[in-house]
């Protein structure tokens, strides 16, 4: 595994500093509309699927959209 170096914030920072953003600056911050699509397309997988609540997709969903806007 390659180790970072101390000076670059890890994945877990950088993705509370985005939500942090994106509470401050609500729907002005470019995360927030990517974020709040991908929770309600999990909320609508996870209505039509049997194995997953709806609850449980949209946290899911969210959580994708928002390590893949934390990622790039």
């Amino acid at each position: 595994m390659a180790r970072q170096h101390p000076e670059e914030p890890t994945l877990v920072e950088l993705t509370i500093e985005e939500v942090k953003a994106m509470g401050k600056q609500g729907m002005d911050h470019p995360s927030t509309r990517p974020v709040l699509i991908g929770g309600g397309l999990g909320a609508v997988a996870g209505a039509i699927l049997p194995v997953v609540t709806w609850p449980v997709g949209l946290l899911a969903g969210a959580a994708i959209a928002l390590y893949s806007r934390v990622k790039r």
